[in-house]
């Protein structure tokens, strides 16, 4: 076998098909397109055009809408805490912030978080002092009955009662 021996397996490359050529090749006129005009030129996009009537796009009402200041927060779970302090990825005795669960990888890293945010899937056993962002009650209140303290960063505004 030599270099200029090479060739593909029968039926790899199909042949290329030459349309506009007349009825007799089979894709004349047309050109397989089906259709003259608009439909049969390149670069034309009809995606959700119905024709005239009304597209189903702007029949269908609008909802709700996107609030441009909202904070996420990156969640932990008290089960994962409580797995990486066993497994010694994070300190059991020391103070755990945000930047230690960064390191730890149980948090993703984004510019566009506002912080961490700590959940009460999970439980945990050891006492352990974490600072975070926010917290939920139940994950708070299984922190402290673990022996532990929790430091919320940014406490959520109370309720206006009036």
């Amino acid at each position: 076998m030599k270099l200029n021996e090479l060739r593909d397996n029968e039926g790899a490359r199909p042949k290329f098909k030459r349309v506009g050529r007349g009825i007799g090749s089979g894709k004349g006129k047309t050109s397989g397109r089906g259709v003259k005009g608009q439909k049969a030129r390149t670069g034309v996009s009809l995606n959700g055009f119905e024709g005239g009537q009304l597209p189903l796009y702007r029949r269908l009402p609008k909802r709700g809408f996107v609030n441009l200041f909202r904070k996420e927060y990156a969640p932990i779970n008290l089960g994962a805490l409580g797995k990486a302090i066993e497994s010694g990825r994070l300190p059991a005795g020391e103070p755990i912030d945000e930047a230690k669960l960064r390191e730890a990888g149980l948090v993703r890293a984004s510019a566009k978080l506002a912080g961490v945010r700590l959940l009460a899937n999970g439980e945990i056993r050891r006492a352990v002092t974490i600072t975070v962002s926010g917290a939920s009650a139940a994950a708070k209140a299984a922190v402290e009955a673990a022996g532990g303290t929790v430091t919320v960063l940014n406490p959520p505004a109370e309720a206006a009662s009036a």
